[in-house]
């Protein structure tokens, strides 16, 4: 009995661990570039919320593409430069178009 209950407590302990370990790209470029204070996924803030980015390029093909290229010159709404490589900004921005 004993056994068991370290382990399962072991396994919990591990498991609140690894969500950091498994955190990619997308979530440390968000984290340093703290998108998080003006953006979020549903409320509005200083930025759009992330949902209403996703129902703005829903079926727009080349949203993607557009949004990278808009957090890597500022666009014409002048957000904040990113300095990440393209993998990492395309990351970003997948995780963003996600957001249900």
């Amino acid at each position: 009995m004993t056994i068991k209950l370290s382990l399962t407590l072991a396994a919990a302990l591990s498991l609140s661990l690894a969500g950091n370990a498994f955190a990619g790209p997308a979530e440390d470029i968000i984290a340093k570039e703290k998108c998080g204070s003006c953006h979020t996924a549903t409320t509005i803030k200083k930025g759009l919320f992330w949902v209403s980015v996703v129902q703005k390029y829903k079926g727009d093909v080349g949203a993607e593409a557009k949004l990278v290229e808009m957090l890597k010159t500022g666009g014409p709404d002048d957000h904040k430069k990113i300095a990440a490589s393209d993998a990492d900004l395309h990351a970003v921005v997948k995780k963003v178009l996600a957001t249900k």
